[in-house]
Formats: structure tokens, C-alpha cells, sequence
């Protein structure tokens, strides 16, 4: 049976969902400030170096769910994405669903982590057990 933690492959999902999300706000948000829709906006550079940091980041933290800590990264990521919203008011909405995904995975991943270890625990055979006589 495989003992890969579906909370980390769920986590995964939906970060490399969220990188997509988080390049897209981004290209909006520049094409907003370049046609002087939205001056509230930060300069150009400011708008591609944190869209693509955090979209960076976004594909780069499941590597790290191996960690506790990568978790920690990843609820990170949900608040910045939410905080965007002040910038772009789509993003609160569009940060609630990615962040409803993220939570979604982590109680459905953790359900299923400990659902299979006492699966395994419930079918471990004793190893004293006489198996000769079957």
C-alpha cells in the first residue's frame, strides 16, 4: 500500500491550480495599471514581481509539504492571495474559492491519512501468529 500522504498530494493540487489563478490576477492587474483603468495599482515592475513571486511560490511549495512548516508557506499564500483583493476587488472572491480549495484539501487529506492509518493498524498481522496451520 503506498504511504504517500493524499494531504500533501491534495495540498499540491491546489497550489499548482493557484499558480494559474495567481498569474492570471496578475496579468490583469497589469493590464489594468497600463491603460490607467486602476491608478490605486503599484507600478508595473511592483505588479510582476510580487504576481510572479508568489506564483513562483506557488509551484514551488509542494515540494516543501514533506516539512510541517511547508504548510505554514502554504496558508501563507492563501492570505496573500486574499490580501489582493484590496488591490483587485475580484480577488477576494476568486482568493476565497482557491482558499476554500486549500482548506478543502487539508481536512479531506488529513481525514484520509487517518482513516488509512487505522486501516493499516486494524489489518496488521501479529507476528507471532501461527499462520502454519492454514
Amino acid at each position: 500500500m503506498s504511504k504517500r500522504s493524499s494531504k500533501r498530494a491534495l495540498g499540491s493540487i491546489a497550489l499548482s491550480f493557484e499558480a494559474f489563478v495567481v498569474f492570471f490576477a496578475t496579468l490583469t492587474a497589469f493590464g489594468l495599471k497600463a491603460s490607467g483603468v486602476s491608478p490605486n495599482l503599484p507600478r508595473v515592475e511592483i505588479i510582476w514581481a510580487i504576481g510572479l513571486g508568489v506564483a513562483l511560490l506557488c509551484i514551488l511549495t509542494p515540494a516543501l509539504l514533506s516539512k510541517p512548516w511547508g504548510y505554514f508557506i502554504g496558508w501563507g499564500i492563501q492570505v496573500a492571495v486574499l490580501a489582493s483583493g484590496f488591490w483587485l476587488w475580484g480577488m477576494f472572491v476568486i482568493g476565497a474559492m482557491v482558499a476554500g480549495m486549500w482548506i478543502w484539501a487539508m481536512v479531506a487529506g488529513g481525514t484520509i491519512d487517518k482513516a488509512r492509518a487505522n486501516y493499516e493498524k486494524m489489518n496488521e498481522k501479529d507476528p507471532n501468529a501461527d499462520t502454519s496451520s492454514m
